[in-house]
Formats: C-alpha cells, structure tokens, sequence
C-alpha cells in the first residue's frame, strides 16, 4: 500500500466527472487499498478516487467510532432520499482547514458494488449518510463549498491559491 498525494482546491481536476468502473481486477482493489490508507494518514471518514486524481467511481469511507469498519464503495447511486435535512459542520480533504455548515438530507439509501463487483446496499443517516452525499459529490465534479454563498466560495478560493502559491 502507499499513500496517494490529494488534490487541493482550486486544482481544476476536482471539477472531473468520475467514469463508471467496468474493470474489477488487482488494480482497484490495490487504489481501493491505497485510498484507504491515504483517508486514514489524513484523518478523514472519506475519500473519492477524483480527490487523488483518478477519475473512476469509487470512494472509501469510515465512519466508526474505532476507525476499523472500512466500506469500499464502486459505482454509487442515491437511490432515495429522506425530506428530513440536517446541518452539519462540514470539512474536505482538499480543501483543509476549511469548514463550514451545510444542508444534507439527513438520510439516504444508496445501491452500489463493492470491489470484487458484488452488489452493495448501505441505509445511511447521521454521518454516513453525510459522508456518502460528500462523496458522491466529488465523483460528479461537486464540492461541498458549493453549498456556500459566493462570497464565501470566492474567500476560500483565494485563502487556497495563496496557500498554494506559498508551497
């Protein structure tokens, strides 16, 4: 395993649109394996493949208290969501230090496949359920500052370029 470098905003390849996986072979359940390890170094829950510019449809997530119940999730769809939202703090690996309050739906039931392609279905509410909205977000080129005001938006894309600038 090894640790995948992770894409900061306002690199434009977090805007990509991920591509459904076809191929489940060695080699996603070695990305798969390497996301992990990469969330859990940066003390994440979650983690899409378009973060560590690879632009297929997986994430990896783990939002266990112990931090030991690891989901690999391919080709996910919301297939349904609660009409209950909820507000919570957000944060993104990409864009680090930034946090801010967004609305999710407060539940959601998403269908998808795991790495060897066997069907998987997760009823998520409270944090994996925010974690899956997150990052199924970033697969389709979304990021959770988006759901800010403009102002905000433009605040944190210059907080980031100047960061960026100083590396």
């Amino acid at each position: 395993m090894s640790l995948l470098p992770i894409l900061q905003y306002p690199d434009p390849k977090l805007r990509t649109v991920a591509q459904p996986v076809t191929q489940f072979d060695a080699a996603l359940e070695q990305l798969a394996a390497d996301m992990l390890e990469t969330m859990y170094d940066s003390n994440g829950v979650g983690l899409a493949a378009t973060q560590v510019d690879v632009h297929q449809r997986i994430l990896v997530m783990d939002t266990s208290e112990g931090r030991d119940q690891p989901i690999i999730v391919v080709n996910p769809q919301i297939v349904w969501r609660s009409e209950e939202k909820a507000v919570g703090e957000e944060g993104c690996l990409s864009i680090p230090g930034i946090y801010d309050s967004v609305e999710r739906h407060a539940a959601v039931k998403v269908e998808a496949v795991d790495a060897k392609g066997q069907a998987l279905t997760i009823d998520a509410h409270g944090l994996q359920a925010v974690c899956l909205q997150h990052e199924i977000d970033h697969l389709d080129g979304k990021l959770f500052i988006d759901y800010l005001s403009a102002l905000k938006r433009n605040r944190i894309k210059a907080k980031m370029s100047k960061r960026a600038r100083a590396a």
